[in-house]
C-alpha cells in the first residue's frame, strides 16, 4: 500500500518538474566581445550587463537594467535637474499668468514692493543721523578729559562716557548694516519683477508698446 501510495505521489510531482523546468525564464546578454548569448541563467562576471528576458517562442518579455556606469548616472542626474528646473519653470509661468492681466499689474506692485524698503531705509537714515550727532556730542564730551584732553589738569574720562561712546559707535555699525541690507533688497525687488515682467511678455506674446499699453 505505501509502494502505492509513493507511486503516485511520485507521478504527481514529476509534472510539476517538468512544468518548472519548461517555465524557466531564458536570458539574453552579450558578453564583452560583442557576442550575443542565451541561457536559462546568467553567468557571475554578466550579471550587472544590460540583459533580456525572453519567453518559450523566444520573444523579449522584459528588459533588465545593468549597472550604470559614473557617466550614465551623472547624464541621469542632469537629466533629472534639468526636468525639476522645467517644471519650477511651468509652474512660476502659471502662477505668474494667474495673478496678473497686465504689466502695468505687475509695475503696480513692484512700486510698493520697492516703497517698503525705501521707507525702511528714510526711517534708518534719519536714526543714523540722529546717531552721528550724538556720537559728535559725546567725543567733544570726552575731549575734555585724559587721555582725551592735552591739558594736563583734565581729569580722568568717566568710564560711563566711553561706554556710551562704543554703545552709539555699536549702534551705528549695525545701522550703516540695515540700511545697505534695504538698498540690496530693494534692488533685487526690482531685478525680479523686471524678470517678471520679460517673462510675463514673452509668454503673452507681447511688444514693448503693447505691453505698456494701459488697457481701458
Amino acid at each position: 500500500m505505501r509502494l502505492r501510495y509513493f507511486s503516485i505521489a511520485l507521478c504527481l510531482l514529476v509534472p510539476l518538474a517538468v512544468s518548472a523546468q519548461q517555465h524557466r525564464p531564458t536570458y539574453k546578454w552579450t558578453d564583452d566581445e560583442g557576442v550575443t548569448h542565451y541561457g536559462d541563467s546568467i553567468p557571475p562576471e554578466y550579471a550587472e550587463k544590460p540583459k533580456e528576458v525572453l519567453n518559450d517562442q523566444g520573444v523579449m518579455v522584459r528588459q533588465l537594467e545593468g549597472k550604470k556606469t559614473e557617466e550614465e548616472l551623472e547624464a541621469l542626474r542632469v537629466a533629472e535637474e534639468l526636468r525639476q528646473q522645467q517644471e519650477l519653470q511651468r509652474r512660476a509661468d502659471m502662477a505668474l499668468l494667474a495673478t496678473y492681466v497686465n504689466v502695468n499689474e505687475i509695475e503696480m506692485h513692484r512700486d510698493r514692493r520697492v516703497e517698503l524698503f525705501q521707507a525702511q531705509a528714510r526711517v534708518t537714515e534719519l536714526y543714523l543721523r540722529n546717531l552721528r550727532r550724538r556720537l559728535d556730542q559725546l567725543k567733544g564730551e570726552a575731549g575734555r578729559y585724559k587721555p582725551y584732553s592735552s591739558d594736563p589738569n583734565a581729569k580722568i574720562v568717566d568710564p560711563g562716557l566711553i561706554e556710551d561712546i562704543k554703545q552709539t559707535e555699536g549702534a551705528i555699525t549695525r545701522h550703516v548694516g540695515n540700511l545697505k541690507k534695504y538698498q540690496s533688497q530693494e534692488q533685487k525687488i526690482k531685478e525680479r519683477f523686471e524678470g517678471d515682467i520679460d517673462r510675463f511678455m514673452a509668454l503673452k506674446g507681447l511688444t514693448s508698446v503693447q505691453a505698456q499699453a494701459v488697457p481701458e
